[in-house]
């Protein structure tokens, strides 16, 4: 029998080329498939929620595959675990609906991003945090943030390069975003975004924070942050913000 196993997943990404397997450098798909390949005795294709880029970091991805194993799920996460490196840990392991799609099931996620904003990072804080040395008003990220509820085209906060926008198909740069925030860092000088929606576009939301760092320190103001978000020029928008301040951290199903 044919079963439709889910996994729930947390890594450290700084190690590798992001999730999608690829010729040449690690990734996370390819590590995962490599260790679930020498259990199950057979190759598999695992079905991620999403494609991470290099360095970022996930709390809570989701991914499935299809295999005739009979391993018990709690025997299955307890034998991968020990096959996996430590910056890759199975948090969960069961079999889904023959129907379930970690990617195309998913109804939303969410991203954090973390910066800290001293004028100096520690060492051990620079492969989770962005650094963004300066006063930062929250206040007014907030309310730029704000702008971004609903759906809209966010071709400007989209990677260059990511798509051709001459092919109409599917969604386009259309997301729909449910919630947004940004408030200080509990123990450190700095923020955390929280960016909820249906979906993200590559690089979407760390130029989102690119862009919002540059209305918290007052060098662009909410107007302008509104003109770039419904001008759909991505070269109206910020520098895109390192990859190793964000983390995707659930999705939702």
């Amino acid at each position: 029998m044919m079963r439709n196993i889910k996994l729930l997943i947390a890594f450290d990404g700084t190690a590798y080329s992001g999730w999608q397997r690829q010729k040449g450098p690690p990734t996370i798909q390819g590590v995962l498939e490599d260790r679930i390949a020498l259990m199950t005795g057979g190759s598999v294709t695992l079905h991620g929620a999403g494609r991470t880029d290099a360095g970022v970091h996930a709390l809570g991805m989701v991914a499935n595959f299809h295999t005739t194993a009979k391993i018990p799920c709690q025997g299955f996460m307890k034998g991968l675990n020990s096959l996996l490196p430590d910056d890759i840990k199975i948090l969960g392991l069961e079999d889904a609906p023959a129907g379930f799609h970690a990617r195309f099931s998913a109804h939303g996620k969410t991203y954090l991003y973390q910066a800290i904003t001293a004028p100096v990072i520690m060492p051990v804080k620079r492969l989770y945090y962005s650094h963004f040395p300066g006063e930062f008003n929250l206040s007014r990220m907030n309310e730029a943030l704000a702008l971004l509820i609903g759906e809209h085209d966010f071709s400007s906060f989209e990677a260059a390069g990511s798509r051709d926008p001459r092919i109409k198909r599917g969604r386009g740069a259309v997301r729909k975003i449910f919630a947004v925030g940004v408030a200080p860092l509990i123990d450190d000088n700095g923020f955390m975004v929280t960016i909820h929606g249906d979906g993200f576009l590559r690089h979407m939301v760390r130029n989102i924070v690119g862009t919002l760092v540059e209305v918290g320190s007052g060098k662009k103001n909410i107007d302008n942050f509104a003109e770039i978000l419904y001008c759909r020029d991505r070269f109206a928008a910020g520098a895109t913000a390192l990859a190793c301040g964000l983390f995707l951290r659930e999705i939702f199903y």
